[in-house]
């Protein structure tokens, strides 16, 4: 059964709220003369300091957020309070930010963090498919509860602020960020991205602080040239369209994001036309902000700016001219305090205007004024447990099981709950971290039990009688049939982020395809189970699997992936990308080297 939104009556309060006022009820005007009267008071080193955002890891001193008027805060990857667990985040966010309260002024901070796919840095959340498999739900109804359902996550703990979500479309499956777009078709994402973006933002907190949201990466990180990017291969590479094609084809899931409010956009790592997409003013002032109309303010990405050619006092000219609002500063070479030296000497001397830095401003405080960050900036939160709730838990197990797609099956699913005994295989089969991905607790993921969850063992286990005997092995080498006559194998991709998942081929792991053949030569029916981050090479090998079925990166709900396999709930996933029998030819390869279509699923 499908989750179903607000009712239609619901929403179109919230569409005439939304455009007829700010939240906490201020009018646009009476947002503006806050906005403006504050402007008016503050110093240059205050107005460049908002446009500061540092990794808490890379503080020098907390007193610096004081000192400095820093605007925001974040935790990256792995960026996390010496002990990971829900009070030890709030407890950081509420010392930040009375910190940060000492300035002059009492400007507070927006901390954001990467919530891509639950509240996924912090030890205990509920992780949610990563958006390749929601893309396989093409759920606009579920979407929204799961991006509703990670924003109480997150607000639970202060944070005011998700980069998500991401509207890429990848048509290059060599990318390691492919599983981070709902599907290779830009109108499946320009549908889900708005019903993300609607998800987030509509959490308030009692205190009327609401979570906001950023569209990313602006625009065309999913369609670059394969061997312009990082180490020769995709990763912030080149996207070559003409103006009229961007504006076609990817401009719509940005427009439709705009529709819905969202507040920030993050810029994109790549170039366009052999632009950085960081240094260009056409894409960041002309076309989102003069002709999409877009009111929030544009955040660069980690050392995004520092990738314009050039010297780092440049890069911040270039950057902060062509409309990136605020830069996010990493420890790594380029220290925030030589940031924010190297911005005022740029405006005192005449090569970035006070104008543009008023207009940037101008932009944050208005997104902290309007979502209630200057009305409640400490939060007396008593509601943490929320995080990794019972009701969070079940809306990603149906996101699961909605996400799941049926590729092949000859006669095994559904399985039965009364076998004698069922065989379990692989190296996903019991492995937590592999089953969430990247962008889970650390940067790059990790394996084994590195949060609380269900595996997909754990799941088939719950789901047989009690008479069933589940025998599990990683490779299978010491099994032979006499214990069952199926096994279910569970293989697929090591967990990886950004760059370090970019690969040119897509082939499966030797050891992978071993398991399976070893077990088919002892006499066993396989059904293969795929984790992983977009579609891999197996057309050479589906010819020997009974069935097969692409479960993609469910996070901790495997018992999602067992009520399709028994069969409690039918299946109704379909591919939000093309299968081809090739992968290395992306989404734009021919009809007739498709293995399965986009939109194909048993």
């Amino acid at each position: 059964m499908r989750i179903i939104k607000n009712n239609i009556f619901q929403i179109i309060l919230l569409s005439i709220f939304v455009s007829c006022q700010t939240h906490n009820n201020l009018s646009e005007s009476q947002l503006n003369k806050k906005v403006d009267d504050l402007i008016a008071k503050m110093t240059l080193d205050e107005k460049v300091g908002q446009m500061t955002q540092i990794d808490q890891r890379f503080l020098d001193t907390i007193t610096d957020l004081s000192t400095y008027s820093i605007g925001s805060l974040l935790s990256g990857g792995g960026s996390h309070p010496s002990v990971n667990e829900p009070q030890a985040w709030l407890d950081m966010y509420n010392k930040y930010q009375s910190e940060t309260l000492k300035n002059r002024l009492g400007i507070p901070l927006i901390y954001g963090i990467d919530a891509v796919h639950g509240h996924n840095n912090v030890y205990g959340a509920t992780i949610f498919p990563q958006n390749i498999g929601l893309g396989a739900t093409n759920n606009s109804d579920l979407i929204f509860e799961v991006s509703k359902a990670t924003s109480l996550e997150v607000a639970a703990t202060g944070i005011d602020w998700t980069f998500s979500p991401c509207l890429s479309s990848p048509e290059d499956f060599r990318w390691g960020r492919t599983y981070e777009g709902f599907s290779s078709d830009p109108k499946i994402v320009e549908k889900l991205g708005r019903s993300a973006v609607e998800g987030y933002q509509s959490v308030v907190t009692e205190t009327g602080k609401r979570i906001v949201a950023c569209a990313k990466h602006f625009i065309g990180d999913g369609n670059t040239d394969f061997g312009t990017g990082m180490n020769g291969l995709v990763d912030r590479g080149n996207t070559v369209l003409t103006t009229e094609q961007l504006k076609k084809k990817l401009l719509p899931k940005y427009q439709a994001a705009i529709d819905a409010n969202v507040q920030t956009i993050m810029a994109s790592y790549n170039s366009w036309n052999g632009v950085k997409c960081h240094g260009s003013k056409e894409l960041l002032t002309d076309i989102l902000k003069d002709e999409m109309g877009f009111k929030g303010f544009v955040i660069s990405d980690w050392q995004g700016i520092d990738e314009i050619p050039g010297n780092y006092k440049s890069d911040i000219i270039t950057s902060i001219n062509a409309g990136i609002d605020m830069v996010m500063v990493s420890g790594q070479g380029q220290p925030y305090k030589k940031f924010m030296r190297l911005l005022k000497e740029n405006v005192e001397e005449g090569s970035i205007s006070i104008d543009r830095i008023d207009d940037a401003v101008r932009r944050i405080l208005k997104v902290k004024f309007s979502n209630g960050i200057f009305k409640s900036p400490i939060v007396d939160n008593k509601k943490l447990e929320v995080i990794g709730s019972k009701k969070h838990r079940e809306i990603a197990r149906q996101a699961v099981r909605e996400s799941v797609v049926v590729l092949k099956n000859e006669d095994v699913l559904p399985l039965s709950k009364n076998l004698k005994s069922l065989v379990v295989v692989g190296r996903g089969a019991d492995n937590l971290g592999m089953q969430c991905g990247g962008w889970t607790i650390n940067w790059q993921g990790g394996q084994g039990d590195i949060t609380i969850g269900t595996t997909i063992l754990d799941g088939i286990k719950k789901s047989v009688s009690a008479e069933t005997n589940v025998i599990y092995s990683k490779d299978g080498s010491e099994l032979d049939n006499s214990q069952s006559d199926l096994a279910v194998v569970v293989i697929g991709e090591d967990p990886y982020t950004e760059f370090f998942g970019d690969k040119d081929n897509l082939d499966l792991l030797s050891e992978d395809i071993q398991t399976i053949n070893n077990l088919k030569n002892k006499g066993y029916k396989v059904l293969v189970l795929l984790i992983s981050g977009r579609p891999l090479n197996v057309a050479n090998h589906i010819d020997n699997w009974d069935a097969f079925a692409a479960i993609w990166l469910p996070g901790t709900e495997g018992d999602g992936v067992s009520d399709i396999l028994f069969g409690d709930f039918e299946s109704s996933g379909k591919l939000s990308y093309p299968w081809p029998v090739k992968v290395e030819d992306g989404a734009n390869a021919n009809e007739s080297n498709l293995l399965y279509k986009l939109g194909f699923g048993l």
